[in-house]
């Protein structure tokens, strides 16, 4: 009984090194050898992992772009200078991608927004959507409970007393995670190099805007008349304007005139807006 339980022993031994042998041999022939410009490209990653680029943090875009699954300059948080690194390492030419930034594309306020029902849920913007699409008065405004700026990766993002979220621009890198985090679509990245956008995305009728917001967008499609923008700048969509950037060539004075004369002011302005032109003075008569 005793022998036939060491030659079983003996046997089941035998196999395990033989199979384990096998695996050995089988790895060595079956190998992919990992390419080494996957660790240099992570190497010159900000490696914050925000998921910008597509890819599931840092080191999958590293394993993507080698294998040419992303371009070298999807990282956004690394800008230029990242995107040439990777170039450089992948012996290609990167194309240069104009850099954007978040911006807020609601006004409406503690002040300017009406709210319909007093809140008193989780403090996320998506739980607030699942009870009758929250408290605000315009279900297409912000709930103002910061998703995205609990979603920013580089503390770009402030939540104001006024109930509405601030953009650092300086800090901004348009990685967009914001936007990904905002359950009303409320977040865009637009160019650095423009100034305009639309502060509203109600798709609403005029009247049911004005009676929950004061700065609502409210369709009369003013801003994109010829006479207003000449250069075809800005469309509708619907009862929300597009602005089209391709077309944009000064950020200003092609789009000052839709925002002076919006009747609702719903457009958003990034900086100072400048003062209107003075006009020209009429030249007395002079007497005979």
């Amino acid at each position: 009984m005793t022998l036939s339980i060491i030659t079983a022993l003996g046997m089941v031994g035998c196999l395990g090194v033989f199979f384990a042998i096998l695996l050995a041999i089988a790895s060595k022939v079956f190998s992919v050898p990992k390419d080494t410009r996957v660790g240099e490209v992570e190497a010159v990653l900000p490696n914050v992992n925000c998921g910008a680029c597509g890819a599931p943090g840092c080191a999958g875009f590293a394993e993507g772009v080698v294998h040419g699954k992303y371009p070298a300059n999807a990282c956004v948080p690394g800008g230029a200078e990242v995107a040439k690194a990777v170039a450089q390492i992948l012996g290609s030419e990167v194309i240069d991608k104009e850099p954007r930034v978040a911006v807020v594309r609601c006004a409406g306020d503690k002040d300017k927004a009406l709210q319909r029902a007093v809140y008193s849920g989780v403090r996320q913007c998506k739980a607030a959507t699942l009870i009758q699409n929250g408290a605000k008065g315009c279900v297409y405004g912000c709930l103002g409970f910061g998703d995205c700026v609990e979603a920013c990766p580089f503390d770009a993002m402030v939540m104001l007393e006024n109930g509405l979220p601030h953009v650092f621009e300086d800090k901004c890198t348009g990685c967009g995670m914001c936007v990904k985090a905002c359950p009303r679509g409320i977040m865009e990245l637009m160019p650095r190099s423009q100034k305009v956008f639309v502060a509203c995305v109600s798709k609403d009728f005029g009247k049911a805007v004005k009676s929950v917001c004061s700065v609502g967008c409210i369709g009369c499609s003013l801003c994109a008349n010829p006479k207003t923008t000449a250069n075809g700048a800005i469309t509708m969509d619907g009862k929300i304007p597009v602005v089209h950037y391709d077309l944009v060539k000064d950020p200003w004075a092609d789009l000052e005139k839709a925002v002076r004369t919006c009747p609702s002011k719903s457009f958003g302005v990034r900086g100072p807006v400048p003062e209107p032109a003075a006009a020209a003075p009429v030249p007395e008569e002079t007497a005979a």
